[in-house]
């Protein structure tokens, strides 16, 4: 073998070489790209699943606050309606007993007052 032979011949291989190189590398550019494709169907079918699953908890949790908002707000109406009528019977019975009333009033009175006298001294 000459020399421009073994030339040839290495061109050759380096060539073929290169050649393989670029295809190996086509053929992952492929691949990737093909499983990007993919990954990227995935994300998507995974968001198209997932609004309608956070759409849901957010009605869901809209209407647990409204729920909530109502039950306060009728609690709240009861309460009023509980003091209303315990002002009229206490208004009823201060006119029906009128006496019974003031010493109630008076006892209660000293009462509270010996209880603050108690609580002052031991400060």
């Amino acid at each position: 073998m000459t020399t421009p032979q073994v030339e040839v011949q290495g061109n050759g291989l380096a060539d073929q070489a290169a050649d393989s190189a670029d295809h190996a590398i086509k053929s992952t550019q492929r691949v990737a790209n093909a499983t990007l494709d993919r990954m990227a169907g995935t994300v998507q079918d995974l968001r198209q699943q997932a609004a309608p699953l956070l759409n849901r908890v957010s009605a869901q949790a809209s209407e647990l606050a409204q729920r909530g908002v109502d039950a306060v707000r009728d609690t709240s109406q009861q309460l009023r309606d509980k003091a209303v009528r315990a002002s009229d019977g206490t208004v009823n019975y201060i006119r029906d007993e009128p006496v019974k009333a003031m010493l109630i009033a008076a006892a209660t009175g000293a009462a509270l007052m010996a209880l603050i006298g108690l609580m002052s001294r031991k400060r």
